[in-house]
């Protein structure tokens, strides 16, 4: 799962046919310091992103699986979830407590 800040709005004169009104982002990936890692990337938005938006990102088959009706498009990036807070603790550690009641094994 990977990290990534939308720069923009891509907009394309032709689509693969599977893809018409399917919105793509430019996105900025970054780390969890939310430094940028890399060149700018196009991604499909399928949890309607916004410019500045922090949002998790899939890549590879996993992308392509995320679109809502059809399963095989020529799709390598998919915007998955909007980030509304991130807590990264100093010591990096991960805290796998997980609440009561949240899920079948609590």
């Amino acid at each position: 799962m990977l990290f990534g800040q939308v720069k923009g709005t891509a907009i394309c004169t032709q689509k693969y046919s599977c893809m018409e009104g399917l919105k793509l982002l430019i996105v900025q990936p970054v780390d969890k310091h939310l430094q940028p890692l890399g060149a700018l990337q196009v991604a499909a938005d399928v949890v309607q992103a916004g410019p500045g938006d922090l949002c998790v990102m899939v890549r590879s088959r996993e992308a392509s699986l995320a679109l809502p009706e059809i399963k095989f498009v020529p799709v390598d990036l998919t915007l998955v979830g909007i980030v509304d807070e991130l807590n990264v603790r100093p010591d990096g550690e991960f805290s796998y407590t997980l609440k009561k009641g949240l899920n079948q094994f609590t």
